[in-house]
């Protein structure tokens, strides 16, 4: 039965969230067609494009992300504070670049003066406007409203181009979130689209190695902050090259045409993880089939259960022997 929105977002807990759409009517909407031999491959980039601009719009930052054939991955970081810390002005001129608005704030942004009761409906339509632009739902409906208008377009159509609602599983540990980036990169090569990470369009382990050649960190994705704990700046906290490295090591692991293995001395991340190798590989090759609504260890699992109301967390015993 499908869940709430609230019962699978819980900002006490994480600010990271797996978030998953798929497509309908075909199995090939985005990439090629194998019935009429239609080639699709250009919503990939529109895909990509729209979720780059959403997150330079929203407090709500890219860790990582897939665009598929058919289905898209992304994994989410909802920066609350930032959002909260906006002036209305701010706000205001984030949600204007996706939406007009409505009279009043059309008035105010024409310099006209409002009157004491238009200023307290004012006020409170900023209120609103700014819990969207960190609400995970609200980047999603404007990513996948936005793809399906351009693609019924293109196809001379009307009706469904999403499956339904967006699937959502919190990150609850620092495991939990290293290993869905992971996954989310690998899924073109799980899927024998592509056979190396930095070939794998339209992916952020793409985006990352490309500018990483640049010797920089691309700028509208989450950037890695290296490990010092003490002052640390927005980011995840690991190194970027050992990232890039590991998602390497694992991407030779799960190829059936060639044999692989994670050195001990080439994955730092794991050590501080505490994880082996082999939990590493279930976790990134079978990510969606362990865990439904959350991910973590089974403290973290058992506290996102309480604050969100659930009667049970599917994972719990898998959480138990990997996390």
């Amino acid at each position: 039965m499908p869940q709430s929105r609230k019962s699978q977002i819980s900002l006490v807990d994480t600010p990271y969230y797996h978030c998953v759409s798929r497509c309908v009517r075909r199995s090939f909407l985005c990439g090629e067609d194998k019935v009429t031999g239609q080639n699709y491959e250009h919503r990939r980039g529109w895909l990509e494009e729209r979720l780059l601009f959403l997150a330079s719009v929203f407090s709500i930052d890219i860790a990582a992300y897939a665009v598929m054939s058919n289905h898209t991955h992304v994994v989410l970081y909802v920066d609350k504070p930032q959002a909260e810390g906006w002036t209305q002005e701010e706000v205001l001129s984030r949600w204007c670049k996706l939406h007009k608005g409505t009279l009043i704030t059309q008035k105010y942004l024409r310099g006209d003066d409002l009157t004491n009761s238009e200023r307290i409906v004012f006020d409170e339509t900023i209120h609103v406007y700014r819990q969207r632009l960190y609400d995970i739902s609200w980047l999603m409906r404007n990513l996948n409203e936005h793809i399906a208008c351009e693609a019924n377009k293109e196809d001379g159509c009307t009706g469904r181009f999403w499956e339904g609602r967006f699937k959502s599983q919190a990150l609850l540990d620092e495991s939990a979130v290293l290993a869905c980036m992971a996954y989310v990169d690998l899924n073109p090569i799980r899927a024998k689209m592509n056979t190396t990470p930095e070939t794998s369009k339209h992916t952020s382990i793409q985006h990352r190695i490309q500018s990483l050649i640049k010797g920089e960190q691309p700028k509208k994705l989450m950037p890695f902050v290296g490990n010092h704990r003490q002052d640390m700046p927005k980011g995840i906290a690991y190194n970027v090259i050992d990232y890039c490295e590991l998602v390497e090591c694992t991407g030779r692991c799960i190829r059936e045409d060639k044999a692989g293995h994670i050195e001990h001395h080439h994955s730092p991340i794991l050590e501080r993880l505490g994880l082996d190798n082999e939990q590493w590989l279930t976790l990134t090759t079978e990510f969606e089939q362990h865990f439904s609504t959350a991910v973590g260890s089974e403290h973290m699992l058992q506290q996102f259960k309480h604050h969100t109301d659930h009667r049970r967390i599917r994972g719990m015993a898998k959480a138990k022997a990997l996390l």
